[in-house]
């Protein structure tokens, strides 16, 4: 899970890293507000951020001063619904500013390919990390057993060419971002640009933290979703346990295992060519040991999507036998008619592999309306084609 910046900077001062005073805003009145109470507390300009889970916020416009309240409230007006890199703004940061006497980068990363945890630091900060010179970059490996205390927080800081009057608040901060990154379960902490600032303080001037949704089960961070981009269906469809991923189609997918869900994808692309660009609406992968009730919810989430205007179940039975999902189908319609609904749209369905005779018996026992066996993957992905655009 990405956070917003203001999300990070919330996390940070949790643990006692300083950062700016801020708030959010979602209106340019709110902005305004904002700005008068910061302006109040004797802040000499205001910064107003897009909150935008992107980087370019600045050279996008995304990024402004401003001398009074007045000023944040007509910046606010421009930035918020602008859209950065495909990404709207729909809510802005406006915070103290900051008399900013030098600029450095600071970040904990997870290091997948030598199986670590590594920190860089450098002096060169406020620029895209990819555009550092790499003789001005410090890549430091950190042991998760060893950790980090102030002293190797100091060496990493060192390494990175601060100046020796920003090392001590350097040390201090990193040593608590590495409490953020570790106790948040974190994949990715970055503080891009870190300040000093002309009294001397060190600061965490932005926050990036990307934090691993694996460790959820052990974790609070419900509080940190973006609710507003979630879309409905997938949020559904998760609270349900599901691997799905809307698609702008009208194929509608359910399948068991991402290998094969993916080659659905691209059969479906394919095969939708020749029936007016027919495109696969979801990725839903029901997994390898898939019951009766996680085939029915599947249907129904992938149903609950009008731009879906038919289905194709591909199921190579292994783990999760045919017949299993054959039952899943029948309770999904069973399911639907309870609540009053009806499945309205048709079914290409290709059942091969354990128990896919039976899967097979069941499904015809059944007669369900609007259900189409298919003996193969080619065959069942043009019928599901054919079918979308005839309901299109």
């Amino acid at each position: 899970m990405d956070l917003f910046e203001h999300q990070a900077k919330e996390l940070f001062a949790e643990y006692g890293v300083p950062v700016p005073t801020g708030k959010v805003a979602r209106t340019p009145q709110e902005a305004r507000a904002i700005a008068a109470e910061l302006f109040a507390a004797g802040s000499k300009k205001v910064v107003v951020k897009a909150q935008v889970k992107t980087g370019g916020r600045g050279k996008a416009g995304g990024v402004k001063l401003a001398d009074d309240a007045d000023e944040a409230e007509s910046l606010a007006g421009q930035i918020l619904g602008m859209d950065i890199k495909g990404h709207t703004v729909h809510k802005v940061l406006v915070e103290e500013g900051s008399a900013i006497a030098e600029e450095y980068y600071f970040s904990f990363l997870l290091d997948r390919a030598n199986r670590t945890f590594l920190s860089i630091c450098s002096v060169e900060g406020g620029m895209e990390i990819e555009e550092v010179p790499h003789d001005r970059l410090a890549l430091v490996p950190v042991s998760p057993l060893t950790g980090i205390d102030r002293a190797a927080a100091r060496a990493i800081a060192e390494q990175g060419r601060l100046p020796e009057q920003a090392l001590d608040g350097a040390a201090e901060l990193i040593e608590k971002l590495w409490a953020v990154f570790t106790d948040e379960d974190a994949t990715l902490v970055e503080v891009n640009p870190l300040i000093l600032t002309a009294s001397g303080e060190v600061k965490a001037l932005d926050g990036k933290v990307t934090l691993d949704d694996n460790a959820g089960f052990r974790q609070e961070h419900a509080k940190f979703e973006d609710k507003d981009a979630t879309d409905p269906l997938e949020a559904a469809a998760q609270a349900k346990d599901l691997n799905y991923v809307k698609l702008d189609g009208s194929v509608g997918i359910i399948g068991n295992g991402a290998g094969l869900v993916m080659s659905t994808l691209d059969v479906v692309s394919y095969a939708g060519e020749a029936h007016g660009g027919q495109k696969p609406a979801n990725f839903l992968d029901i997994g390898g040991g898939a019951s009766a009730e996680v085939m029915a919810d599947s249907l129904e989430i992938v149903l609950s999507d009008p731009s879906v205007k038919s289905v194709f179940v591909n199921v190579f039975g292994g783990i999760t036998a045919c017949d299993a999902v054959a039952n899943g189908i029948v309770a999904a319609y069973k399911l639907l008619a309870d609540r009053g609904e009806t499945v309205d749209r048709p079914l290409a369905v290709r059942l091969d592999g354990n128990n896919a005779e039976l899967g097979r018996q069941i499904l015809t026992d059944a007669a369900l309306p609007g259900v189409q066996q298919v003996d193969t993957m080619d065959d069942a992905a043009e019928r599901a084609a054919e079918l979308a655009a005839a309901g299109a």
